[in-house]
């Protein structure tokens, strides 16, 4: 029971960094367009990304059943899992990289179940879940936000040709208003799902292990003999992600926001809207996609067609390394720390 505590508490942990490690993914294109102010961003996003963490579950149960094998997962198997993408997401935070907290988790989650299984890589799901809902996505998001972003913005400049700067950065700055806010909930229904899923796991895995048998009436509210997603954990959950979110990731909006490439309200529009429909759309098939990587993309291909050598592709490398790094990374901290509580 002490240690299904400490998992839970871990995951808030993770979701309560989460969201001030990916508030940028919301925010940073209209606090550096200057239509909101940082701290009027950060409200909003708290408040969307509340909403949004609200409706859906069925991210939540891909990351909780469908990435690897249940019956090999026990409570140190989560707790190691969480543990590694915590430390990989402060890591970034502290660089200022923006990246996935979707697949730091689910790499700590893949190296912990293979230690826990003794090197046993068939516990991994990789035709059901791996391959088709992460690696498929990983790969082919971050170019569809490129293309998309970049034809939108051509499609609003060759619209909009016609009108003055001044009447399209004030339009653009009340629909920018609108963008962020589809941005933030999509982010809510994406990314606060994914804790949601391991808390669902630690439920079931202690329910199926014994852990919660001969607790008191009050407790009977942990008792998950099925796979199932509890109210109280979409509502603890939801709550700490948009804590997370008021908190702020500054070091992570300054990179997508102005180190990136320099963003106009027109510019911002294109790129939010290019990623909220993206996401929205993979959380609809119970995709747990990297919003990181979506509207880093789509920043990048309005920045491209704004002006090409505008985008500041040495920051943009860096970027992608920690994308590529991200997995490996924490699936080999996973490992090595679930295989020390096997040990010991």
């Amino acid at each position: 029971m002490i240690l299904f505590v400490l998992v839970v508490l871990t995951a808030i942990v993770f979701e309560y960094i989460n969201g001030f490690h990916d508030a940028a993914n919301a925010i940073a294109t209209v606090v550096s367009t200057k239509v909101l102010t940082p701290r009027e961003a950060i409200t909003m996003a708290a408040f969307f990304n509340l909403t949004g963490a609200l409706t859906g579950t069925a991210v939540a149960s891909t990351i909780g059943k469908g990435i690897v094998d249940l019956h090999v997962v026990t409570m140190p198997t989560i707790l190691s899992a969480l543990i590694a993408a915590i430390v990989w997401n402060l890591i970034t935070w502290m660089l200022g990289l923006p990246s996935s907290s979707s697949h730091a988790l689910i790499g700590g989650l893949c190296g912990a179940a293979i230690a826990s299984a003794r090197g046993d890589w068939s516990v991994l799901k990789w035709q059901s879940g791996l391959l088709p809902k992460v690696v498929i996505p990983m790969i082919t998001s971050p170019i569809v936000g490129f293309v998309v972003g970049g034809l939108l913005m051509v499609v609003l400049l060759i619209a909009f040709r016609s009108f003055t700067p001044h009447w399209i950065h004030s339009v653009f700055g009340k629909l920018q208003l609108v963008s962020a806010a589809w941005m933030a909930h999509s982010h809510g229904t994406n990314d606060a799902q994914k804790t949601m899923g391991i808390i669902a796991l630690a439920l079931y895995t202690g329910t199926t292990n014994g852990k919660f048998a001969g607790l008191p009436p009050l407790f009977d509210f942990l008792h998950t003999p099925e796979f199932k997603i509890h109210s109280w954990v979409v509502i603890l959950c939801a709550a700490t992600m948009a804590a997370g979110t008021a908190a702020g990731g500054w070091r992570i909006i300054r990179t997508l926001g102005h180190k990136m490439v320099k963003l106009q309200p027109v510019h911002g529009f294109a790129a939010e809207t290019t990623a909220a429909v993206i996401i929205q759309a993979a959380t609809s098939y119970g995709i747990p996609l990297s919003t990181t990587h979506v509207i880093s993309t789509s920043i990048m291909g309005v920045g491209a067609v704004k002006r090409f050598s505008g985008v500041k592709w040495g920051v943009v490398g860096r970027i992608v390394w920690a994308w590529v790094l991200t997995l490996p990374a924490t699936a080999l901290l996973g490992y090595i720390l679930a295989r020390i509580a096997v040990e010991f």
